[in-house]
């Protein structure tokens, strides 16, 4: 093997591993349990936002040297400032930090102690997240790299036996359009969005390895995207079928719930705990990685009026609270917020793929500022909340009833704006 290649192997199971949160395993298998004889179009969709979107992301970003700032003040300076607050927020103590804490104790916690007060395990969580935020150590990106390989592993060897000894007959659940309910399953992962942060150390993992030319670069960055995603849609669809195959599992009990008893019903009470505690240590690391990325952007972003210690408290605090509601209703408080910021990130990523045949910045201007307020207004409705003449229209736009609803508004709006881009240019060259 050249040095090229075991370079793409390596950096490609680094971002792998950094993508394969333990928190997201929690959504395929209860998206198969749902799906049912709908498993093939619903893992579909799920792949699309859960895999393919963060590999385009982190190509689109690498364009822009790693920096979504920079990528969406193509649309907008401020707005490029105001996204970036908004994904490091959502990525942060509001969603993902949470997230991890309240899957560790619903995966770890609370099947071996179900009397165990969350409260309380919030609180150590938390406290050994400050520990290791606040005074830096190698020691949890060594443990890190130990979990990764145990977690995917188990996640293997439970994928494996559950295909050849499924568990019951796939049912067909009645799930109506399951492509639209996979793709929307797949936000949830939030990797698209975490993918528009990671651009830029994956960009610089490559450098660090000696190669300067920008072609070599964005080559390698494309293959190991594809290793890493690779990766990821076999761990995920393997899921999804375990949870198609799930027997008899009730079909309202938690998404946590499903990928428990899946594992306790195929490798038994040892399995149940090898899961809970690669879970848990994997979750812990992730955790220490946001709070850390979350504490360093708002210091540097309050022109350090706000220290990085500070922050990284406030962080924890305010993600101790938000993780004791639970795991569900995190995911629920995410629905919107999601809603609104992914269409807008994959209109940046697919315009970063075009931008070298944009002729004009309009474009980005117009299709980005239509999706947002189609998706806006989308999370109203979400929400019964009538906008006469408005709630008709938003009604009657193409793939609306699929969750696309922003795709024409943002290809005519780019179009539009840039029509009257360029005709006001030509005018005042005409003046001039």
């Amino acid at each position: 093997m050249n040095k090229k290649t075991k370079d793409v192997f390596v950096i490609g199971f680094a971002l792998f591993a950094m993508f394969f949160g333990a928190g997201n395993l929690i959504f395929p298998p209860a998206l198969g349990q749902n799906a049912g004889k709908h498993l093939l179009p619903a893992i579909g969709g799920f792949l699309l936002t859960g895999v393919g979107l963060p590999l385009m992301g982190i190509i689109a970003v690498s364009k822009f040297g790693g920096d979504l700032e920079q990528l969406a003040s193509k649309a907008n300076k401020r707005f490029g400032k105001l996204l970036t607050f908004a994904v490091i927020l959502t990525l942060g103590p509001l969603v993902a930090i949470p997230r991890t804490s309240a899957t560790t104790y619903e995966m770890g916690i609370l099947p071996f102690f179900p009397n165990f007060n969350s409260i309380l395990f919030s609180a150590i969580y938390f406290a050994i997240v400050l520990v290791f935020v606040l005074k830096p150590s190698s020691l949890i990106d060594n443990i890190g790299k130990i979990l990764t390989p145990i977690l995917l592993l188990t996640m293997i060897t439970i994928i494996v036996k559950g295909v050849f000894q499924p568990q019951g007959m796939i049912i067909d659940t009645g799930m109506n359009i399951s492509f639209a309910n996979g793709f929307a399953e797949g936000y949830q992962t939030m990797d698209a969005m975490g993918a528009t942060i990671l651009g830029g150390i994956i960009v610089g993992a490559i450098r660090a390895k000696g190669y300067k030319e920008n072609t070599e670069i964005a080559q390698l960055t494309v293959q190991a995207g594809m290793v890493a995603a690779a990766g990821l849609a076999i761990v995920y669809g393997g899921l999804a079928y375990l949870g198609a195959t799930a027997g008899e599992l009730p079909m309202d009990i938690s998404r946590s719930q499903v990928i428990i008893s899946i594992t306790n019903n195929l490798l038994g009470t040892f399995g149940q705990v090898l899961l809970a505690l690669a879970v848990g240590m994997a979750c812990l690391t992730t955790s220490i990685g946001l709070t850390a990325t979350a504490g360093e952007y708002f210091s540097k972003a309050s022109n350090g009026k706000l220290s990085y210690k500070t922050i990284a408290i406030a962080t924890a605090l305010v993600s101790m609270g938000i993780s004791n509601i639970g795991v569900d209703r995190i995911i629920t408080l995410a629905e919107p917020i999601l809603l609104v910021l992914y269409p807008i990130i994959i209109v940046l990523v697919a315009l970063a793929f075009l931008d070298k045949y944009m002729k004009s910045q309009a474009i980005y201007t117009g299709a980005v500022f239509a999706t947002l307020v189609v998706s806006l207004l989308d999370v109203l409705g979400s929400f019964n909340i009538p906008i006469p003449v408005v709630s008709d229209v938003m009604q009657a736009l193409p793939l609306t009833a699929q969750g696309f609803g922003w795709i024409v508004p943002a290809i005519a709006t780019g179009l539009i704006f840039y029509l009257v881009s360029n005709y006001t240019k030509k005018k005042e060259g005409y003046i001039h």
